[in-house]
């Protein structure tokens, strides 16, 4: 299957996604301050610099977009049908990425949560996985 845009035009839509201050990034945020965490963002200071830091609770916040990071069994992480030895190989690398990120950090004594999109998108499950405060 051949791409219906430009070489070009495909080129310059990829340079819109954004990799910090997504939607669902905002979301978890926001919905963080509200619940009364306080938090640090993309801190250059830890591997794989986390999208939310929490050092009261010594702990990171991944906000991962289900395509780019695989999210395992959701609907939004298929493979483009196009190129696809190329996509194995960038989905491969980003996993592989993402978890010596979480090992390293481990290691360094932190808790690593991560945040899927889609589960953003559909409810707030996720903010039960935070850590208790008060």
């Amino acid at each position: 299957m051949t791409d219906n845009l430009s070489r070009e035009r495909r080129s310059w839509n990829m340079s819109r996604i954004r990799s910090k201050d997504t939607d669902p990034e905002k979301r978890v945020r926001s919905a963080l301050h509200r619940a009364g965490y306080r938090f640090r963002l993309h801190s250059k200071a830890l591997p794989g610099r986390p999208d939310i830091v929490l050092p009261k609770y010594r702990t990171v916040v991944f906000v991962h977009g289900c395509f780019w990071h695989r999210h395992s069994g959701c609907a939004f992480a298929y493979t483009p049908k196009s190129r696809v030895s190329f996509w194995h190989k960038k989905f491969s690398m980003n996993v592989d990425r993402d978890e010596r990120t979480a090992i390293s950090l481990r290691a360094m004594g932190w808790r690593v949560i991560t945040v899927w999109e889609c589960e953003v998108r559909s409810h707030r499950r996720w903010l039960r996985r935070m850590p208790r405060h008060g």
